[in-house]
């Protein structure tokens, strides 16, 4: 669930839409959960999967699979018991993950605060300060 939760504010880090994340662990024995997100650009899909990659890689949890990173509407990520799902918004409504997952219970993941990997860390981001896109703002520059 800790990784989940990382990788759904990660999500939120980089200024993806629509970040959900599903609880698939009474549906399927294949993986556990579904981080989903809407980007703006391919880019900023491909620079919020590359993160995941090095963030997950921090919790010992290596990439399986990758799809998409050669499409321009949808890249996946498989890191086992997570599966991260970025799209542009006409594949996500085409898809429709959400719906074919019905049944399966949504974490909002604002009530929860995401544990850092540093007992020191003084801010809210992720483990490595300079990691996410917001590093600037978060040391008060402009």
């Amino acid at each position: 669930m800790e990784s989940a939760r990382r990788l759904a504010k990660l999500c939120k880090d980089f200024r993806a839409a629509d970040v959900v994340l599903l609880d698939l662990t009474e549906l399927t024995p294949i993986f556990d959960y579904f981080v989903i997100a809407t980007g703006s650009n391919r880019r900023q899909m491909i620079s919020l999967a590359e993160e995941a990659d090095k963030v997950m890689k921090e919790q010992r949890s290596g990439r399986l699979g990758v799809e998409g990173h050669d499409a321009n509407q949808w890249v996946l990520h498989d890191y086992g018991d997570v599966v991260l799902h970025v799209f542009m918004p006409e594949s996500r409504e085409l898809y429709d993950l959400e719906g074919l997952w019905a049944d399966a219970k949504r974490i909002d993941g604002d009530d929860t605060p995401v544990p850092s990997s540093e007992p020191d860390a003084e801010s809210d981001s992720f483990p490595n300060s300079d990691a996410g896109p917001d590093q600037d703002a978060e040391e008060g520059t402009p």
